[in-house]
């Protein structure tokens, strides 16, 4: 146990540190370069099993397909490049991610019967590696087939979807674009006051990823005053959720508010689990959102 808390804490660290060192660049993790990526724009997802990524996973699957100039966002364990009838070319290195849940000890579920109460569940962190299809041979076409690229019309017709289907109230107008939790409306100016349109449809996504969080859906915690700790982890989730659903929709992302990163560094040099919680949060949230458009990875 003692050595399954070391190495949880390790991993915490070691990812926490990477996200902290790109922040201090000046880049943000969750808003690649994909004008410069060989590969389209869209969320990492297991090649054998067409389920998305989540999470912090998202975030180190992003950075590695575009550092290593990877044609699609597409991944397998060892054993699944085998399983399809392929393999890991010799001399590989993997990409290490991570699968966060909780469970409940027998002992304590036992415990918890008798004492009629709900048991306590036990968080646990496990990581494993996973690799590229570039990375493998061998493998049928449908792994390595070049990725259809979304059609740029279609995805503005999703996002427009999205809006109109999550029932939010929504006021286009004025100079602003914010979300009011104490009235429960998302604000954003027209269209008109943007330079790319598409800057219109990133910056409605960000603050509906505010909207989602309301005490009435995902319940986050919504009260930090301007510039507190909370503020900037209420920014931060929907940052990334904003971004996850652009990505989903075939939408290349783009930062809301970079004058945070000062604040998020300081969020995450005090707490190494910080960014873990954001990006779980922040998937949950566009996972929400993604319904609306008809998305049901």
């Amino acid at each position: 146990m003692r050595r399954e808390r070391i190495e949880r804490a390790s991993l915490y660290s070691e990812v926490t540190s990477r996200i902290i060192a790109e922040l201090e660049e000046g880049r943000l993790p969750w808003v690649q370069p994909w004008d410069s990526a060989a590969c389209r724009c869209t969320m990492p997802q297991n090649g054998a099993t067409g389920r998305q990524y989540s999470g912090i996973n998202v975030l180190i699957l992003w950075a590695e397909a575009i550092a290593m100039g990877y044609a699609s966002q597409r991944w397998l364990t060892y054993r699944q490049a085998e399983a399809a009838g392929g393999n890991v070319r010799c001399g590989e290195k993997g990409t290490m991610i991570c699968y966060a849940d909780r469970f409940t000890p027998k002992a304590e579920a036992e415990k918890a019967r008798g004492e009629d109460r709900d048991p306590r569940t036990v968080a646990f962190l496990k990581r494993f590696t996973v690799f590229h299809v570039d990375q493998c041979e061998g493998l049928p076409e449908d792994f390595t087939a070049a990725p259809v690229a979304v059609d740029p019309v279609l995805a503005i017709a999703d996002a427009d979807a999205l809006i109109a289907a999550s029932g939010a109230k929504f006021n286009i107008g004025g100079g602003e674009a914010f979300y009011s939790p104490s009235h429960d409306f998302v604000q954003v100016p027209p269209q008109s006051a943007f330079y790319e349109p598409i800057d219109w449809y990133r910056t409605a996504l960000h603050e509906l990823g505010h909207w989602v969080g309301h005490s009435s859906r995902l319940s986050r915690d919504q009260t930090g005053a301007f510039g507190s700790p909370a503020y900037a982890k209420e920014e931060l989730v929907a940052e990334m959720a904003a971004a996850f659903t652009c990505a989903s929709l075939g939408i290349a992302p783009t930062v809301r508010h970079s004058d945070y990163i000062a604040l998020w560094l300081s969020v995450l040099r005090e707490d190494d689990k910080a960014i873990f919680r954001a990006a779980s949060q922040a998937s949950k949230a566009s996972d929400y959102l993604q319904v609306f458009a008809g998305d049901e990875q």
